[in-house]
């Protein structure tokens, strides 16, 4: 089930200019694609530039396009089950939730050049200004915050997220 692009506002009757952008998609056991992720994040942040919402900035989509196919993976990789993506961009900031069927705690491991996997979960955090868990009974929910606002910390592609996997 996919919901919509569109403008939704608290009532869902949409019309309201400082609404937030709003997305989701659920993929029902084995049917979620990180690449359908990060298809449906490009169309959504395109849907952005056509309307009046703010527009993410190329670094910043490439940051967040890094958070959605790494939490996307993860949801895959680790959850027995269906799972979701909600993306949402205000002015200030642009929100990528999964969830999923875990309710194990998903932790980041230190960067390590020399392993090979497990390095989504760091990389998230890296790329991200604030990175939420929520357990639940069900499963879990993991929410990539990246503000938009020059008080935000998050960085361009090739920053410190990816030199901390350089050769050194």
């Amino acid at each position: 089930m996919v919901i919509p692009l569109r403008k939704q506002t608290a009532d869902g009757q949409g019309g309201d200019e400082d609404a937030p952008l709003r997305y989701g998609a659920i993929w029902g056991d084995g049917a979620a694609r990180a690449a359908d992720a990060r298809l449906a994040l490009r169309a959504f942040l395109g849907q952005a530039r056509r309307t009046d919402h703010a527009v993410v900035p190329k670094s910043l989509a490439v940051d967040a396009e890094l958070a959605t196919s790494e939490m996307v993976t993860n949801a895959i990789l680790h959850a027995p089950g269906p799972c979701g993506m909600t993306l949402e961009l205000t002015d200030d900031e642009l929100t990528i939730t999964v969830w999923d069927s875990s309710t194990e705690k998903p932790a980041p491991k230190k960067a390590d050049p020399r392993r090979i996997g497990g390095h989504g979960m760091h990389l998230v955090h890296t790329v991200s200004d604030r990175v939420v868990v929520a357990l639940r009974a069900t499963g879990k929910l993991v929410t990539a915050h990246l503000s938009l606002t020059a008080n935000g910390k998050s960085t361009a592609f090739g920053g410190p997220a990816v030199a901390a996997f350089l050769p050194g």
